[in-house]
């Protein structure tokens, strides 16, 4: 399951896919570039909403992102995607990560009650 992002730029909404979702200190976190746009955005309104879709059901989190600038949790996102290596290093002053801190996902479907989930 691939999950976009929601950001904003100027007045205008923006969604793009992100391949790079990883667990690292009991955190969910995302990756990108810095010279990208969507990391621009992030970085000026760090509001975001993550959606994803999957076997009938969806989930939407929304959560503040929060740059882990420590080394390690880069190279765990690298590790996680060893495709990125193609792109990105942890040392390469370029590749970002965020957590999604004060997180709320909301889990839907057309069958079923919503369930809510903080974290």
């Amino acid at each position: 399951m691939k999950a976009t992002s929601r950001t904003v730029e100027g007045d205008q909404p923006r969604v793009r896919p992100f391949g790079t979702v990883n667990i690292f200190d009991g955190k969910l976190y995302i990756q990108t570039g810095k010279v990208k746009d969507v990391a621009k955005q992030i970085f000026a309104n760090p509001k975001i909403e993550i959606c994803a879709f999957g076997d009938g059901s969806w989930i939407r989190v929304a959560a503040t992102a929060v740059e882990d600038d420590r080394r390690e949790a880069r190279q765990s996102m690298l590790d996680a995607y060893p495709s990125l290596q193609k792109s990105y290093s942890a040392d390469d002053g370029n590749t970002v990560v965020f957590y999604l801190k004060d997180a709320t996902a909301t889990i839907s479907s057309f069958t079923d009650e919503p369930k809510v989930v903080k974290f």
